[in-house]
Formats: structure tokens, C-alpha cells, sequence
């Protein structure tokens, strides 16, 4: 048996995450992959890219401590090789490949800037077969801070893949107008015309904590029925209440509310009933193509 450590960094539009995986190669047996460490920093980049166009001197800060933290965690968990992405954020941010060469000078952190298109392909990578069916269809959908990635998978493989301009954090500061919603829907409904039996499968942190406060058991999906009664509910709280009576993060008591928006109009376009949680993302893409490669 060979055990080997590979890491991702996921440098979103509402978080920054260091995933590490324990890689088991062992002959005669399918390589498997298991989560040794989830690290996730609260820097709301988006907040600045998207509204002011630059990344500020707070927050960049903020990213050099978080990559230094990240590369000393890396060096001590002893991680063979890591895969360093950002998304919408760090591309739109006149300042993003500035600070990303910084970065590089002052952690040795090698990040490259993916498109939406490389996004939603990395996050497609996914081991999704336990959960894929051949005789069924799945909108599989990544819903981040400054972007969200839809694709459609049809006789267990990639029918089409789509990255629209919308995400939660965009969506908080009003920076998502009629027309891309109305965009989203024409797409939707065109890739799912003529196509029975599909169900949504959904990531990203607020989908997963919707599963969470649905109390399913793991592998349960959420009905559209159960996701509609949750957003109206969200929506009748104040942000202190979903912090002190549901338990959330203050980071994720306010973008719970527009992200469940995009899943419930997703399921209603698609016709989707269920919405399946395998919690998985960004991060685990990135570690299985670096595995890969």
C-alpha cells in the first residue's frame, strides 16, 4: 500500500479552502480518496471585485496570511503536491494577477486563474458515479459567490456544461439583473427539453448546509417541495436569528438565502424534483485532475 497526500486550494469568491486528501494506491485495487483536512477562511473577495473592481489592501493581506498558514500546513501535514485555483473573484479584480504574483514571491504559492468554462470541466471530474445513474438525467450545479456552474449529464456522461455569471455574493449586492435570470431559464429549459427523469445534484457550502438543517440522513436527497418551505422560512428570519437560532456561520447566514433562490429556480425550469448533496466541489475536483495529470 502507498499513501500519498495531495492538496487544493480554492480561492473563491466567499471563501479560501485547503482541502488534503489521503491518496490509497494499492495493487489490484481502484486508487481511493479520502478527505485527511477541510480548511475554510471567510475572505469575501467578491465583496471587493465585484463591486469596487479591485481587491483591497485589507483583504489582500488577508490572502497572503491565509496562503502563508496554508503553505506551512501543507509542509507539516507532509503534502507531496498541491493545485492552487482561483475563480471569478481573483479574474475579474483589476489587481487579481498582481496579487497573485505576490502571493507566489512571498509564500512560494503557485495559484493559476481558471474561467468559468475550466471551472465547471474541474468540477465535473468529480467522482460522481456511486450517485449517476445511466437511465436517468442529472443538472449537476456549483453554486459559488460570483458564479455558478451548470452541467447536464445524460446516460451517466457530460451532455453540456455552462458557467453564468451569477452567485450569491453577486446577488447581495444587487449585481445580478433580470436579464441573466431570464438567460439561465432559455438555457435550462433548452438542455432539458424532451428529458424525463431528472434530478438536480447540488454543491457548494450552502447547499450542504441545507442538507444539514433538513436533518436527512447522508445520501438522502431534498425534495423541491422541502427546499421551497426552507427558503420561505429563511426568509421570514433576520440574519442575527439564522446566526444565534439556526446555528450558521455569520458568512453563511446571509448567502444561504440567495443561493437556495438559484437551486429552487433551477428545479422549477428543469422540472428536477429531488436535489442530491454528495458534498463535494470545487477543492475535491482539483485534487483528482492534479491526480490525474
Amino acid at each position: 500500500m502507498n499513501i500519498r497526500k495531495l492538496a487544493a486550494i480554492d480561492i473563491g469568491s466567499n471563501a479560501i479552502r485547503l482541502l488534503v486528501h489521503n491518496v490509497i494506491e494499492e495493487r489490484g485495487k481502484e486508487t481511493r480518496f479520502r478527505k485527511n483536512v477541510l480548511i475554510r477562511v471567510p475572505v469575501r473577495l467578491g465583496e471587493d471585485a465585484f463591486t469596487k473592481g479591485a481587491i483591497s489592501e485589507y483583504n489582500t493581506n488577508r490572502i497572503l496570511k491565509t496562503m502563508k498558514s496554508f503553505s506551512l500546513l501543507m509542509e507539516v501535514i507532509g503534502v507531496e503536491k498541491y493545485k492552487a485555483c482561483a475563480t471569478s473573484a481573483m479574474r475579474e479584480a483589476r489587481n487579481g494577477k498582481k496579487i497573485i504574483t505576490r502571493i507566489l514571491g512571498e509564500t512560494g504559492i503557485s495559484i493559476k486563474l481558471i474561467n468559468g468554462k475550466e471551472e465547471a470541466s474541474i468540477i465535473a471530474s468529480t467522482d460522481l458515479k456511486k450517485l449517476i445513474q445511466n437511465d436517468q438525467s442529472y443538472l449537476y450545479i456549483d453554486v459559488g459567490g460570483g458564479s455558478t456552474e451548470f452541467t447536464l449529464f445524460t446516460e451517466g456522461r457530460i451532455k453540456i456544461s455552462r458557467s453564468f455569471k451569477i452567485g450569491t455574493v453577486r446577488l447581495l449586492n444587487n449585481m445580478v439583473n433580470d436579464e441573466i435570470w431570464t438567460d439561465i431559464e432559455k438555457w435550462i429549459k433548452k438542455c432539458t427539453k424532451g428529458v424525463s427523469e431528472i434530478s438536480i445534484i447540488g454543491s457548494g457550502g450552502n447547499i450542504n448546509e441545507l442538507h444539514k438543517l433538513s436533518g436527512r440522513r447522508e445520501g438522502e436527497p431534498l425534495s423541491d417541495i422541502w427546499v421551497n418551505a426552507q427558503y420561505k422560512f429563511l426568509n421570514g428570519t433576520s440574519y442575527e436569528e439564522r446566526i444565534s437560532e439556526l446555528g450558521l456561520n455569520p458568512d453563511r447566514a446571509d448567502v444561504i438565502i440567495p443561493a437556495t433562490r438559484i437551486f429552487l429556480s433551477s428545479a422549477k425550469w428543469s422540472g428536477a424534483r429531488k436535489i442530491h448533496v454528495p458534498k463535494i466541489g470545487l477543492s475535491d475536483g482539483i485534487i483528482k485532475t492534479l491526480y490525474y495529470e
